[in-house]
């Protein structure tokens, strides 16, 4: 069974940092590509990273980029989330995410498993 479990989310001064993890319990989990969303109340769920399943390609939305990093160690089943240079508008619920292939993909149907997400709350 698919399980993904997020943490390392709580309150954080505003050009702080935090990093997150999100441990997988996956079958073959070193050949799929890994992402990380966030939703705020009212909005729908945004993307904000991809790993590919090597770790050697990434992709960032335009709000996030210079300021979060992932990554991952398939020999842990774990995926990572840096977030540095936080701002009030990081506020949100953070989801890790499953794709079932191995490419970078920032849509959200192109994930098939999701965590029940850890929140990042930004204080100014």
């Amino acid at each position: 069974q698919v399980q993904l479990v997020e943490s390392g989310g709580g309150l954080v001064q505003a050009g702080g940092s935090l990093r997150l993890s999100c441990a997988a319990s996956i079958p073959r989990f070193s050949t799929i590509s890994m992402a990380w969303f966030r939703r705020t109340p009212g909005k729908e769920r945004e993307f904000i990273t991809a790993i590919s399943w090597s770790g050697s390609s990434s992709y960032y939305a335009d709000s996030v980029k210079g300021r979060f990093t992932i990554s991952r160690d398939n020999a842990e089943n774990t995926v990572y989330l840096q977030m540095d240079s936080l701002k009030p508008d990081d506020t949100a619920i953070y989801y890790c995410a499953a794709a079932s292939h191995p490419y970078v993909h920032p849509e959200l149907g192109s994930y098939d498993s999701w965590g029940q997400g850890t929140q990042v709350t930004l204080s100014s």
